[in-house]
């Protein structure tokens, strides 16, 4: 991988490309930005509060989880509109990882602000309703969805476990409880952001080990893509071929010295020639 863009992101996430769009967003979590860049070049947009993962709603709206809501933000104007509150009672989380799902539904997870044990949750967004669908998650990643609309992924990265969990084919609501598929303790290995292809494997982003590595649908290590940034935090398909993969990264934790010694840490990076993936589907509210 190379860099796509050297804005150093202090927590880099949630890159979602954009298919109507054809436009690459991503965060930095703990600055509290949304950045992008096209052929005009790089633009950010600073919130309130934390933002962190993103859907599509239209050519001009984006999804976006906050800390404490969803809502929809106008790309044009910079607008929102709260959709519905998550955890806004609740001082102590933030919200994290999260995806859209092949029905227009939006998964979403919480934790907390500064990784306190089992205090957050994951979520889905569908049809106007909120629901939680697993508690004591210290820090929820890795959600995307299989091609075939059967199955959900996600992670607690602490515990080094990718859950896949069977899904309803009519709805998107799980059918079922999720069940270990992927264990990397073995190989000391911390599963972040993940995003599937076309042909079901899935991408992984692994914090501190420098790379984004492919499993196919069995969970059998298939390769590895080395990413410039020792914090690889979340990959995206995009381009007009969805063959371009990205990966955010972050340099917090990683002090001064290092940082001026490897400005690489925390910038957005991209190969082309990888995948390819899927289109990420709309949300519809």
């Amino acid at each position: 991988m190379t860099p796509f863009d050297d804005r150093p992101c202090k927590l880099g996430e949630g890159p979602l490309w954009h298919p109507e769009r054809q436009q690459l967003f991503w965060f930095d979590i703990i600055t509290k930005r949304l950045l992008t860049r096209d052929e005009a070049g790089p633009a950010e947009w600073q919130f309130d509060e934390h933002v962190s993962a993103a859907g599509w709603i239209d050519a001009d709206r984006l999804f976006i989880a906050s800390a404490s809501g969803l809502l929809t933000f106008d790309i044009g104007t910079g607008a929102q509109t709260l959709v519905t509150l998550l955890e806004a009672d609740n001082p102590v989380t933030r919200s994290n990882d999260g995806r859209a799902d092949p029905w227009g539904g939006f998964w979403i997870g919480t934790m907390g602000v500064h990784a306190e044990l089992d205090a957050g949750a994951i979520y889905r967004y569908y049809r106007g309703e909120l629901r939680r669908l697993h508690t004591q998650i210290s820090i929820p990643n890795s959600i995307c969805f299989s091609p075939d609309r059967r199955f959900a992924y996600f992670s607690d990265t602490i515990t080094q476990i990718v859950q896949r969990q069977q899904l309803d084919p009519q709805n998107g609501w799980p059918t079922g409880a999720p069940a270990p598929w992927l264990d990397l303790r073995a190989e000391n290995l911390n599963p972040d952001g993940a995003v599937v292809d076309a042909e079901g494997g899935i991408w992984i982003a692994q914090w501190g080990a420098s790379r984004v590595a492919r499993y196919d649908n069995m969970g059998r290590f298939v390769q590895a893509v080395a990413v410039p940034g020792e914090q690889a935090s979340c990959p995206a398909f995009g381009g007009p071929d969805l063959t371009t993969l990205y990966c955010t990264s972050a340099y917090v934790g990683l002090g001064r010295e290092r940082r001026a010694a490897e400005a690489q840490h925390g910038m957005t990076f991209s190969v082309p020639g990888i995948g390819p993936g899927q289109a990420e589907p709309r949300v519809r509210l």
